[in-house]
């Protein structure tokens, strides 16, 4: 023992010294990468301002967003990666704009290759990235998007009778929407995806490991066993394999010549079509690259649409006159008395509801940042160049408030015909991206709101549990109120209608 002690306490001044070296050597590295640009400081070795990250998000960014206020961007260090954080709306444009080989790859998550694996839409270029998405555009024409409204309303329609029958319950309770809702649109999304491919018994795995993913999303990336960012690896490993065999099931129908009844059924009847047309097998076609980019719909659709929901809850009820505007428009044009489904022609005579849906993406765009890695050197501004290897975040939420009139009110109006401020202001709307990896489904994500706002407001009233602090934004991953949207419902309509898809 006291040799131990004898030969710790004789390296112990080593020890501190290496510590000490290393504080100093990376304080410099990030100096030196950080030049005159806001940011903090100093930062902690390695770590750097992670801590922060992890348990106040919200905060990171709005501090974030203060440092950049002077120069349009901002600079800060995490777990040994330095970042550069994009407010002004032009130099995130720029970002957007140079997604190649030689710029910046789009990541999605500061370590989204890691969980995504590598058949994936987002980080492909070029010719690559053009081919898939001219390949996934079928998915999305009026005719697939009629068949995905139906699906929508009558899944929909059943959440909304559920939650009612949770609410009457216990009467003197609210309940809180948040987990509510993101069951709503995981079964949403796996009906309109891949519908008659899961099985009950598939769903419910599938329900599990996507709530892995998500948890995962949020933490550490220690990929070790027992860690959440492992078991979310390995929640997508099966949720890509179970997305695989719901691709080769479709292509088979769809050789058989079966109409289509989901995404994924769109997407096949193309591919075969072309195949034999050509006589060749489209590029990135597989069955296991298929599956991988049907994750990427899902992780694109699930949890933004899960934050637009819970928004436009919580706006319709702090904007009284906004919810009566949308109650008299829509039954204008629908009945729930009448059984029947609302129609694509319907869906675009709702226009001010249109109009809503767009302004609660723009004050709360889902996904308030937007990762991307410097893949070289690249000049941002005249006296600063991003460093290889530096994780860029254009903020989609700080584009959001700005240019627009009076920013941070909540004003429909402003995407009427008579102001169209997503012409005037388009450079601003980032919610659904910019560049050659502009969201491909904003159409189906927007059709998705309009539909459940309509039956929503029409179907319950709905009153909000307000408590100090409940709207604020908190990440989940996507932003959503602090509180989990607690509303009190009851039934607003004479009764339910009596959907069919016959």
């Amino acid at each position: 023992m006291g040799l131990l002690l004898s030969f710790t306490s004789s390296i112990l001044p080593f020890l501190i010294a290496l510590l000490v070296l290393i504080f100093f050597l990376e304080q410099i590295s990030y100096l030196r990468r950080k030049q005159n640009v806001p940011g903090p400081n100093m930062v902690f070795p390695f770590l750097g301002n992670v801590i922060s990250l992890i348990t106040s998000p919200t905060n990171f960014w709005e501090v974030q967003a203060q440092f950049s206020s002077s120069v349009g961007f901002s600079v800060n260090y995490i777990l040994g990666r330095f970042i550069v954080f994009i407010r002004n709306t032009e130099l995130s444009h720029l970002i957007f704009a140079n997604v190649r080989s030689d710029a910046f790859l789009l990541v999605g998550h500061p370590f989204g290759k890691k969980l995504f694996g590598q058949h994936n839409m987002i980080y492909m270029f070029g010719q690559d990235h053009k081919d898939i998405r001219h390949h996934v555009a079928p998915n999305f024409t009026p005719r697939a998007l009629s068949t995905y409204t139906a699906l929508q309303q009558v899944i929909i329609l059943k959440h909304l009778q559920s939650w009612r029958r949770l609410s009457a319950a216990s009467p003197a309770e609210p309940i809180p929407l948040r987990l509510l809702v993101r069951d709503l649109n995981l079964e949403t999304s796996q009906t309109v995806f891949v519908g008659r491919y899961l099985s009950s018994e598939a769903r419910e795995r599938f329900k599990v490991d996507y709530n892995l993913f998500n948890t995962g999303l949020m933490k550490l990336p220690i990929d070790l066993p027992g860690f959440a960012f492992r078991n979310a690896k390995l929640g997508v490993e099966r949720l890509v394999e179970t997305l695989t065999d719901c691709a080769a099931q479709s292509k088979k129908r769809m050789l058989e010549g079966d109409e289509p009844s989901c995404l994924i059924d769109f997407w096949m009847q193309e591919l075969v079509r072309v195949t034999v047309d050509s006589n060749t097998t489209p590029p990135h076609s597989t069955e296991e690259e298929i599956g991988s980019y049907l994750f990427d719909f899902l992780f694109a659709a699930q949890d933004a649409s899960t934050s637009s929901l819970l928004w436009a809850v919580t706006l319709l009820d702090s904007h009284p006159d906004v919810l009566r505007k949308v109650r008299e428009e829509v039954s204008r044009i629908w009945s729930p008395e009448s059984d029947a489904l609302i129609t694509a022609e319907q869906l675009r005579e709702m226009k001010y509801t249109q109009t809503v849906a767009r302004e609660v993406v723009r004050y709360r765009p889902p996904a308030t940042l937007v990762p991307h890695i410097a893949v070289e050197d690249f000049p941002l501004t005249v006296s600063y160049t991003i460093p290889k290897g530096t994780i860029v975040f254009p903020s989609v939420y700080e584009s959001s408030f700005q240019g627009f009139t009076e920013a941070d009110r909540f004003e429909p109006e402003r995407f009427s015909e008579e102001r169209q401020e997503e012409v005037i202001f388009k450079r601003n709307y980032l919610a659904f991206g910019a560049g050659p990896h502009q969201c491909v489904g904003q159409r189906y994500a927007l059709n998705h709101l309009v539909l459940f706002i309509a039956m929503f407001v029409t179907l319950l009233d709905f009153i909000r549990h307000r408590t100090d602090g409940c709207d604020e934004i908190i990440y989940t991953p996507t932003i959503s109120p602090k509180d989990g949207c607690k509303v009190f419902l009851s039934k607003r309509c004479p009764r339910y209608p009596n959907f069919s898809l016959n």
